[in-house]
């Protein structure tokens, strides 16, 4: 069988680039091991993660938010079982609509795992062991990323009690106490979960603050209000060992500076401690593909690897580990392949945290700019001063927008608060047509809204906010 195009994975970058490639006209084939199509993200990831985010914030609204808004109810409870069930029905709503795609679009799907065999030819082996060849003009390696694990660290997963995200996303009972190694977007996100469930979690970083490379002022306000929903902090501190306990486990870890090393013992441990590009058994180095000393995929401006016809995209290559990453060069290869001008703009790409409230970032960073000698000004509003945050009871955290000194350019956008994740996108969309602050602060919106928040951060970054 020929084609145009075989893309190996079927996650958010491989699906969205082999629909692309067959809407420009090109014969089309994925191939996927998992017998769902989706990849990590709508199987295990970010689908799966987002149902119990909600399903947990409506569980602990109604457990402690609704009086103060006239709402008397009764004790909530917890039926982990239907929430689970929820979560189920969310993925099969979402890997099946991703295989009538492919049918709609005429792409032809393989399951069974991928290998390059050379430029122009994948083997395809099924579960049974059997085997096919496909030929085509062109490869697509999509092929995501795992759990990292702890670096020195032997962790044995069995995903019941030392687990990764996907077992923290399928635990059976609420356990008393968890403890989560790594403070980052995963960790943050599933340890709140449980915690809003009734868990005692403590998290266990290597750096000196939350949520990693995300802006500092928006790191420490995030961790305080963490602190105040219950979450447990032990940060600078480097993990030695993971180990089974009875019937729960031990987490040991001592400063990163120097110091006592400490034992802490929870009935389930979720280690969250980063990501690895998934690219062994891929037959790449038998290819000629050269690999970074990460295993990424190294490639040029068009995505092509170092041997022609080779493509690679997503978590495989350099770049933060997003699905929207992933999906916006999957789009731009396949234009590429059809003899378009495929492009994406690598400093305007959201981050979101979906914890609650939300965390969300765009461009630069404080740190960032100032590392780099950009002189810049600030602009911030909080959401206690917002009408319909107060009228949702919705106040914690701000807008905080940073644009060029010179020139008013916006370089950068963090919105901590409820909602953040749809209200980053004005100021994506600004960066992407190179808009100042002042173009932002000078647009009407619409009033009472959570989003008039970043129009007065606009207008504090480069004239004063009218509301505060």
């Amino acid at each position: 069988m020929s084609y145009d195009v075989v893309v190996i994975g079927a996650g958010p970058g491989g699906y969205v680039c082999a629909i692309k490639a067959a809407q420009l006209g090109l014969k089309t084939a994925i191939v996927e091991k998992r017998a769902t199509l989706g990849g990590t993200c709508l199987n295990v990831g970010c689908i799966p993660s987002k149902a119990l985010l909600h399903a947990s914030e409506v569980y602990a609204e109604a457990s402690h938010g609704f009086d103060a808004l006239g709402v008397t109810v009764g004790k909530p409870k917890l039926d982990l079982g239907k929430m689970m069930a929820h979560k189920q029905s969310v993925i099969d709503a979402n890997t099946g609509g991703v295989a009538f795609l492919m049918k709609k679009n005429r792409i032809d799907s393989f399951t069974g795992s991928g290998k390059v065999l050379a430029a122009g030819k994948v083997e395809i082996t099924a579960a049974d062991g059997a085997k096919q060849v496909l030929e085509t003009k062109n490869i697509v390696i999509a092929t995501g990323s795992d759990v990292a694990g702890i670096p020195g660290v032997d962790v044995a997963f069995d995903e019941k009690v030392i687990v990764s995200s996907t077992g923290a996303l399928a635990l059976e009972k609420v356990p008393a106490n968890m403890i989560v190694v790594g403070a980052g977007v995963i960790g943050s996100e599933l340890g709140s979960v449980w915690s809003r469930l009734g868990a005692k979690v403590t998290i266990v970083e290597f750096l000196d603050k939350v949520l990693g490379p995300m802006d500092g002022e928006v790191s420490k306000q995030f961790q305080k209000l963490m602190e105040k929903q219950g979450v447990t902090y032990k940060l600078g501190a480097k993990v030695t060992g993971v180990k089974k306990s009875g019937k729960g486990a031990t987490v040991t870890f001592e400063p990163v500076k120097g110091g006592k090393a400490e034992t802490l013992a929870a009935d389930v441990v979720l280690v969250a401690a980063g990501r690895r590009p998934y690219t062994e058994g891929l037959g790449l180095a038998e290819a000629g593909v050269v690999l970074d000393k990460q295993g990424r995929v190294e490639i040029n401006d068009h995505w092509q690897s170092n041997v022609a016809g080779i493509y690679a995209i997503g978590d495989v290559v350099k770049g933060p580990m997003l699905a929207h990453k992933a999906e916006d060069e999957g789009v731009a290869v396949a234009e590429i392949l059809a003899g378009q001008a495929g492009h994406v703009n690598f400093d305007v790409i959201p981050g979101v945290v979906y914890t609650q409230p939300e965390v969300a970032s765009v461009g630069k960073t404080e740190e960032e700019l100032k590392a780099a000698g950009i002189e810049y000004k600030v602009g911030k509003f909080g959401f206690n001063a917002n009408g319909r945050a107060r009228a949702m009871l919705h106040t914690d955290g701000f807008v905080k927008i940073l644009a060029c000194a010179r020139t008013d350019r916006v370089l950068g956008g963090h919105i901590l608060g409820f909602g953040a994740g749809e209200m980053i996108h004005e100021i994506a969309v600004l960066m992407e047509f190179g808009g100042s602050s002042e173009d932002l602060g000078r647009t009407c919106h619409a009033h009472p809204t959570m989003s008039e928040a970043v129009r007065e951060a606009a207008l504090a970054t480069f004239a004063k906010p009218l509301h505060m």
